[in-house]
């Protein structure tokens, strides 16, 4: 020892070997708790023997010595309740639990442009790792709501008639409302090339797989997915990363957002992402309350929306569509109920309209935009709502004129929407190919009905 002392060289790596050895003594690694699997039930797994926060990461030894990812999702006596994140065949019975400190969080970064991933952050495109340069919570930081940016800038979404009547504003959070089949897809898609926006980020939660590819190569194109990054999470995922799907998505959005970029957010859809709570919670023991969906439901829907809209003033916006299907074309939907209590207003696609080869299939009169009165002026105002007192009396006495039970000049007013009835339904036509940006809407619609001022 002595002679390998007197060596520098030998001296010097003793010396690092006795430093390193005393640090690791002096703060030894915190000791870990195992626990045991116990029971599995569909999808839920119950551990005891240990203690986890609720949203931490825990790893169960499974076969042939690969570990499966679950995440605590609650808890009770001494049990924990964990949901997987991946496939749990060949797990066994009391297979080793070694819970983790480990939060979930979100790796962003500008290198997340053009990268397709799954609702853990993997890439899926197959251009291998994602480099990122920050990691930000997947729950998101709240904004003081006293310190957010007013809607006050409009947002031209290459639609005529949302531009026109339903008019978007930067940092809006709009539901497009549709049962299956009703074109709501394409609106989405036509939303998504028309509008201008420096980054967009695409949540496809819980919908089919085959539309993943259809969505990036039909829609959003090569030059479209430059500035695009799409999270992924077909409906054979486990409901966990579902929901880790649209919460990784919406995080992606906050952190362009705070880089001071306007982002367009599209989820499709939020019902899926409603559902997949759903499953968690009735796995776990919640108590149905709104026909099957538990409280923990209605509770995580603002959650999630609320993180989108206007940053602080001065900085970025996160403009966000969320689909909303309505089970049945139920318009009272709880899902759809709720949604409708948390955004800043609804376009709502009509299944009659569709079937009849009316695209983009939009009910006008059972549509909103709740920011619209704040970012138009005072002639496009009124011309709007001219539009929709036309068009809205046409549809009151509709079965009066197509059996020919109406007598022209028995209502000047119906009289007058007989009239316009054919210029309104083309005004609403739109190729999806086609955009329409938003001065020539306004134009079209002033030209339509250019004696909405005088007659307010």
């Amino acid at each position: 020892m002595t002679a390998l002392l007197a060596d520098s060289s030998h001296g010097a790596r003793w010396r690092d070997s006795l430093v390193r050895a005393r640090e690791v003594l002096d703060s030894p690694p915190p000791l870990v708790v195992e626990g045991k699997l116990t029971r599995m039930v569909g999808l839920t797994l119950e551990a005891t023997g240990c203690q986890a926060a609720i949203g931490s990461r825990c790893l169960i030894a499974g076969p042939q010595g690969a570990n499966i990812e679950a995440e605590v999702v609650g808890f009770a006596g001494e049990r924990l309740f964990l949901m997987p994140t991946g496939d749990i065949r060949g797990l066994t019975p009391n297979a080793r639990v070694i819970p983790s400190t480990v939060m979930s969080e979100a790796h962003v970064g500008d290198a997340l442009l053009g990268r397709v991933l799954d609702g853990a952050g993997n890439p899926l495109d197959g251009k291998g790792k994602v480099r990122t340069t920050a990691r930000v919570p997947l729950t998101g930081r709240p904004i003081n709501p006293l310190a957010r940016a007013p809607i006050r800038e409009p947002l031209d979404v290459g639609v005529r008639a949302i531009n026109a009547l339903f008019t978007v504003g930067r940092g809006q959070r709009l539901g497009l409302f549709a049962g299956s089949g009703v074109g709501k897809s394409v609106l989405l898609g036509m939303m998504t090339r028309f509008t201008t926006a420096d980054v967009i980020v695409v949540g496809l939660i819980g919908e089919r797989g085959r539309e993943v590819k259809e969505f990036i190569q039909n829609i959003l194109g090569t030059q479209g997915m430059a500035r695009a990054v799409v999270v992924a999470v077909p409906a054979d995922y486990p409901p966990l990363m579902r929901l880790h799907g649209a919460m990784l998505a919406t995080s992606i959005a906050e952190y362009f957002r705070d880089q001071g970029r306007q982002v367009l957010l599209l989820m499709d859809s939020l019902t899926r992402y409603a559902q997949a709570q759903r499953e968690i919670a009735l796995a776990i023991g919640e108590p149905p309350a709104t026909r099957g969906y538990p409280p923990s439901v209605f509770a995580r829907l603002p959650q999630l929306v609320e993180r989108a809209g206007n940053g602080v003033t001065g900085g970025g916006s996160i403009t966000a569509f969320y689909t909303v299907l309505t089970e049945g074309d139920d318009q009272n939907d709880p899902i759809g109920d709720a949604a409708r209590a948390i955004l800043d207003g609804h376009i709502f696609l009509s299944r009659q309209l569709a079937e009849s080869g009316h695209y983009p299939a939009i009910d006008i009169e059972a549509s909103i935009s709740r920011a619209m009165n704040e970012i138009i002026k005072v002639p496009q105002q009124q011309s709007a709502r001219r539009f929709k007192q036309l068009y809205s009396v046409y549809q009151q006495n509709r079965d009066l004129v197509s059996v020919g039970a109406y007598t022209r000049g028995t209502d000047q007013r119906l009289d007058e929407a007989i009239d316009y009835h054919p210029r309104l339904l083309g005004f609403l036509r739109q190729d999806m190919n086609k955009a329409v940006p938003l001065a020539a809407s306004l134009s079209e619609l002033s030209a339509l009905v250019p004696e909405a001022i005088a007659k307010q």
